[in-house]
């Protein structure tokens, strides 16, 4: 693909179209491919990935100081699980951006387009283009679509299983957890499910969610705050 075909894919893609897309070529590009192919070999998006970073965690944190419930510690435990890299690497894969990446020969055949350190700084080198080109309202728009809209399939489908990090910790003192229905509310289409967790008798946590899969999740990470883990 050519890099006026990519340059206008991407913009779809991201639903914005660019300024100054030198910004978007910046974000797009890895170190390996500035040192292989570029004059300019500092021309990567180390430093405007820095940049989204931080917006996307302004972002997070409004939304959780305004939705979310707890303490410092609480809201800092969920804002880490919701940038975490298995996270933004997930949104990556889900947007097909890999082939949007200018690697180097070497880290293009070695799976970088698929590698998840690699995904998760091209979305926060994004989230930072975007700010710079169009202000945080250009970056908050893709993150709430893309990131704070799927939360929930986020959490089904990377490496934050909370149901097995809880299994894992009861089960050494010969316990299991037990998750019960508790609650359905909303319309056929939009149903919410709400679920609780006991371990020993006790109820350690209770969550909702689109799927009763979800709520088991969300039930379980509130049992692991409750525990402290």
């Amino acid at each position: 693909m050519d890099e006026t075909r990519k340059l206008t894919r991407l913009q779809s893609i991201l639903q914005y179209t660019f300024t100054d897309t030198n910004l978007l070529r910046l974000a797009m590009t890895h170190s390996s491919y500035a040192h292989e192919y570029l004059a300019d070999t500092e021309f990567y998006n180390e430093r405007i990935e820095f940049l989204g970073d931080a917006v996307l965690e302004l972002a997070v944190s409004n939304m959780l100081y305004h939705t979310m419930k707890g303490q410092e510690g609480d809201l800092s435990r969920r804002r880490a699980q919701i940038v975490c890299e298995p996270s933004l690497a997930y949104v990556a894969r889900t947007l097909d951006l890999g082939p949007y990446l200018n690697l180097s020969r070497g880290e293009d055949k070695n799976g970088g387009r698929q590698r998840d350190s690699i995904l998760s700084d091209f979305v926060e080198a994004l989230i930072g283009a975007l700010y710079l080109d169009g202000g945080y309202e250009a970056a908050f728009r893709f993150i709430e679509r893309e990131i704070l809209s799927r939360l929930e399939e986020i959490e089904v489908h990377t490496e934050q299983d909370y149901k097995t990090q809880l299994q894992e910790i009861v089960q050494t003192e010969h316990l299991s957890p037990v998750y019960t229905l508790i609650g359905e509310d909303g319309p056929p289409h939009n149903r919410v499910f709400t679920m609780q967790v006991e371990i020993d008798g006790r109820v350690l946590g209770t969550g909702s969610g689109r799927s009763k899969k979800a709520a088991e999740q969300h039930a379980a990470r509130k049992a692991l705050e409750e525990i402290d883990v």
